[in-house]
This record gives C-alpha cells, sequence and structure tokens, in this order.
C-alpha cells in the first residue's frame, strides 16, 4: 500500500491486528515487502537466547524511570530476575494523584522501600530506590546518570491516563509540563553524562490516531510518495485524540530530533492497552503486588470490565463500544522491554520503533467476552471521549514476533487471576469511582450529565457465578 502525500501532512491512518508472519528484520535499504510495510533503516536486529547479548554479556545496568508504576514495577522486576542490574527513579506523583482523585489502588501497594526490602528477601538481588522527579531535578538526573553509569535508561515516567489529561486545565497543563519536559531532559541528561545510554521510552499506539483509513499501521515509519513522484520513508503522521497521545507525540518529536542532532539511541515502544495485575514475580510475596487501578481515569478497559463483573456490575461501555484497541498483557510488557533493551539501535541508526500489542479487539466484543464468562450485564453508556464510534484497526506487531516473543491473548484462564483480586479486595473499591469523571469537551460533558455515580451499587450478598457452558 503506498499513500501519496498531498499536503504538509498526511491524512490519518489507522487501521487491524496483522497475524505475526516471518520476514527478515535486517533493514539496509529501502525493500519493498510486498507493499502493506516497508522501511528504511541502517538497523539489524538479533533474537538472542537467555537474555545473552550479541557482545556476548548477559546483563545490563538499567535504569528505569517511573519504576514504582503500574508498568513500571513489574518490569523492574522482571528485568532483576532476569539477571539486569536495576534502579527505579519514581517520585511517587502516581500515588500522589491517588490522594487528589480520592481512589486508592484496588491493591494495597507498599512503600518502594518495602518493595525493594521483600523483593531481596525472595529473590536474593538487590534494586535500588531513587526518589527523584524527572521533569524537575535535572541535576540530580544528570549526577544519577554519571554515577550509576547505566547500559539502558526505561522510561516511564510520564502521566499516563488520558481521562486525567483531560480532566481541565490543571490536569492537561501538567500532562504536557511533566511528559514533555522529562522527556527532554532525559535526552538533555544523556548528552550531558557524556556515555552512551541507550533509552527505551514507553510510547502509545494513540500516536497514530484511531480512524478508517483501511489499510495496516506499520511499525513507526510509513512509505509515501511526494509531490513530483518522489518516493520517502518518513515518520508515521501523528493524530493525536487526548492532551495524553499529544504528549507521546511531541516525546516522538524529541526523539527524532536528538537522534539526529546527537546521535542518540533510542528504541520508541507504541503499546496498546494494558490489561492484568500481577506477573509471576510480582506474584511471589504479597508485598510486591502490582496495582491495580479501576477508577475512570486511570482503569484500563478490560480491568474495569474484569473488576465491574465480578462484583456484580453491569460493564460499562462507553458509546456503541465500536472503538477496535490494541491490547497486551503486563507480563508481555516486561518481555518487550527487555527484548528492547537487547536488540539496541547502532550509533547513527534513526530511531527504532517496536508495535507493542499481542492483537486488536472491538470493545464490545471484549464486554461480550467478559459478559459471557460471568453472566452480568452490558450497559452502553453516553461516551465521554471525543472519538469515532467506530473504527477498524490494522497493526503490525512483526518486529517483536520475529525477536521471540510469543504474546499472550486475551485468554479467559488468565482472567481468573484478575478476578481472584478483585475479590480478595473488594472491600476497598468504591463504587461511586467507577463511571467516567472526564470528559473530552462541554458538548461530552452535557451528553454524560445523566451518569449518576451514586447508582452504582455492588452485589454484596451474593457471588456472581460462571454460566455453565452448554
Amino acid at each position: 500500500m503506498r499513500f501519496t502525500l498531498l499536503l504538509s501532512l498526511l491524512p490519518t491512518f489507522a487501521t487491524s491486528f496483522t497475524a505475526p508472519a516471518g520476514f527478515g528484520i535486517s533493514q539496509n535499504s529501502k525493500v519493498d515487502l510486498s507493499a502493506p510495510y516497508r522501511f528504511q533503516s541502517n538497523t539489524i536486529l538479533h533474537a538472542e537466547p537467555n537474555g545473552a547479548e550479541p557482545n556476548g554479556a548477559t546483563n545490563k545496568k538499567v535504569i528505569v524511570l517511573g519504576g514504582d508504576g503500574f508498568c513500571g514495577w513489574p518490569t523492574s522486576l522482571y528485568l532483576s530476575e532476569q539477571g539486569h542490574d536495576v534502579v527505579i527513579v519514581d517520585n511517587m506523583s502516581r500515588r500522589n494523584i491517588d490522594t487528589e482523585l480520592g481512589c486508592d489502588s484496588l491493591t494495597p501497594i507498599k512503600s518502594p522501600e518495602v518493595r525493594c526490602k521483600a523483593w531481596k528477601e525472595v529473590s536474593g538481588k538487590d534494586i535500588k530506590f531513587v526518589n527523584l522527579d524527572v521533569a524537575k531535578d535535572y541535576d540530580l538526573l544528570v549526577q544519577l546518570i554519571k554515577d550509576e553509569q547505566p547500559d539502558s535508561i526505561v522510561h516511564f515516567a510520564e502521566q499516563r491516563a488520558a481521562p486525567y489529561s483531560q480532566k481541565n486545565s490543571k490536569t492537561k497543563r501538567y500532562t504536557v509540563d511533566n511528559n514533555v519536559s522529562g522527556a527532554n531532559n532525559l535526552c538533555c541528561a544523556v548528552i550531558d553524562s557524556d556515555l552512551d545510554v541507550h533509552i527505551v521510552h514507553l510510547g502509545t499506539m494513540g500516536v497514530y490516531g484511531y480512524g478508517t483509513s483501511g489499510g495496516e499501521i506499520p511499525e513507526g515509519y510509513i512509505d509515501v510518495t511526494l509531490p513530483g513522484g518522489r518516493e520517502a520513508n518518513i515518520l508515521h503522521p501523528a493524530y493525536p485524540g487526548s492532551v495524553y497521545h499529544a504528549t507521546k507525540c511531541l516525546d516522538a518529536i524529541l526523539w527524532q530530533f536528538y537522534q539526529k542532532n546527537d546521535q542518540l539511541r533510542i528504541t520508541d515502544l507504541h503499546q496498546g492497552i494494558v490489561w492484568g495485575t500481577n506477573t509471576p514475580q510480582t506474584a511471589k510475596d504479597e508485598r510486591l503486588v502490582n496495582r491495580f487501578d479501576y477508577d475512570g481515569d486511570y482503569g484500563t478497559v478490560l480491568n474495569r470490565f474484569l473488576m465491574q463483573a465480578t462484583m456484580g456490575v453491569p460493564l460499562t461501555v462507553y458509546g456503541t463500544g465500536g472503538q477496535t484497541r490494541g491490547f497486551i498483557h503486563i507480563s508481555d510488557t516486561a518481555r518487550c522491554i527487555e527484548i528492547a533493551i537487547n536488540n539496541p539501535p547502532a550509533v547513527g541508526d534513526r530511531v527504532e520503533i517496536f508495535n507493542q500489542i499481542a492483537e486488536t479487539r472491538r470493545v464490545r466484543d471484549v464486554a461480550k467476552l467478559v459478559a459471557d464468562m460471568t453472566g452480568v450485564e452490558v450497559d452502553f453508556i453516553p461516551n465521554p471521549r471525543q472519538e469515532a464510534a467506530e473504527n477498524e484497526l490494522d497493526v503490525s506487531n512483526r518486529k517483536f514476533c520475529n525477536l521471540g516473543l510469543d504474546p499472550i491473548t486475551l485468554d479467559t484462564g488468565l482472567f481468573d487471576e484478575v478476578t481472584k483480586i478483585v475479590k480478595k479486595y473488594k472491600e476497598r473499591c468504591d463504587p461511586e469511582k467507577i463511571l467516567p469523571a472526564s470528559f473530552w469537551n462541554k458538548k461530552r460533558a452535557e451528553e454524560c450529565a445523566s451518569l449518576d455515580s451514586s447508582s452504582i451499587k455492588f452485589k454484596t450478598e451474593e457471588t456472581v457465578e460462571k454460566k455453565e457452558t452448554a
């Protein structure tokens, strides 16, 4: 598929899951891989067994920015268990937002110090914790990089919720200030450290937008025909759907600049919606449990559905439920991060981009899957988001699959882990936090005005039983 660039911006391309297909990842020239996909790079990626590196090393020093968060914590434990030397950096901002919203994690998460101590007890491995604000404490960040001399820095330290970023002008400004300043500070700090550090950034599939162009979304770069018939391979056009997604688009531009200008080695991971809670590492001790967000601002859609079903609450599907999104299990997030760490671009190579998803599903289909399993009803409510009611999504994820990832797909057996967590900590759940509390604009707020958070009631006297299979 080739697109013609007629204006300074391309139309948005969005699109459906492409099953993993084997093809070579060496990219030394423009090669037509029979038209849905083409890219140009000097990067050669290698799948190495058991975390081994092409140079023979078996582990790396890794700083994980945002290592106390939903994705950062289980990733840190996974990297540590694989033999990497891990340093966690976090400023506790997500925990502060819990206080701001009056809604704690469903799971009772311990302090970073207690978590790291517990990990030492169960694994024998040390994880260092540093309380530092990447967006504000620049000098401390530079000194930390000089002191630790990491091989890689994994960047999770961004405000990660689209609804929260749309809540009001304060949260919009905070999201931009925190996310964009943090990304810029990280690049500057690596340059000022005079070290060759590989940056691995957790981005989002939302940078591409969710339209219905009918084509496959490639991994970061797309072939175009410019005026005059000139062919080019460019960064895929950005089409953000929230302030949060806009910051990820701005990040992507910063990565491109600093790679070109300062030869930084950068990998950007465009991740889908994460589901699941615990991983084999966080399940080793209750003090290691991962956070579980179920509220309308931070709860991811599948986790919200599973929580609602377990508590006997009708599943809240926004609009028609025709939104198609990419999904990935939390365990695969950690695996993908290590694959990226173990396959850095060479100095001088353009920013490496992976689409970090396992599969795509339509939201109403996900709701039906959960409803069929639990017997709860599905409630279609007004959509608080400014987005297309229906969209297709065709996404290439070949790079990770060719590097050995066997992705976890939505499976009712894996749902049991989440429902057990909900049942265990159900007394910590506030039903008034389930409905959306952030709206993309005034029109959306007006359309959702009939929603009454106090109307949500949990079934406390009866257990929601699974339907018997025929």
